[in-house]
């Protein structure tokens, strides 16, 4: 009994991993540090927000800092990703990888100091390493003695 039970458990949790498809993709836009612009195979426009990451708004300090760190990991570049949800503007949420030893795109944004670890929407201890990290060593937007959450930001 045992045994059947740890095979099925084995094919769900690979059913699970298998089932989110990654999909490649040329990067055409950086909208901001955590939402880019991506031609798929057909041709068509897709924009992806960043999953588990939250970069300054624009008019924020580092906003400017953080769109360009994302363009000069990824633009113009093909990338790999995953889409994980949809957000409630429609666009799709994702894990990117990039580079051939597929760099995973917010935990670089998070180690470089260019946004937070989006705890609201991820439990990842390593992320939350790396932003400590970061912290610690005032890297990036934690130079600044008290950074403003972009949630926070915005409701200002």
């Amino acid at each position: 009994m045992k045994y059947s039970f740890k095979i099925l458990l084995f094919l769900l949790v690979t059913n699970f991993i298998y089932s989110q498809k990654t999909l490649t993709a040329k990067v055409v836009g950086i909208k901001d540090g955590d939402t880019v612009v991506v031609l798929d195979s057909l041709n068509n426009q897709i924009t992806l927000r960043l999953a588990e990451v939250d970069c300054p708004e624009k008019s924020q300090p580092f906003g400017t800092k953080a769109k360009q760190f994302t363009s000069d990991q990824i633009y113009l570049k093909t990338i790999k990703y995953v889409v994980t949800d949809t957000d409630r503007y429609g666009r799709s949420i994702a894990m990117i990888y990039y580079d051939v030893d597929n760099k995973y795109l917010s935990a670089e944004i998070i180690k470089a100091g260019m946004g937070w670890h989006y705890k609201r929407y991820s439990k990842s201890k390593e992320l939350a390493l790396f932003e400590d990290n970061a912290k610690k060593n005032k890297i990036g937007l934690w130079i600044d003695n008290n950074p403003i959450e972009p949630s926070e930001w915005r409701k200002q």
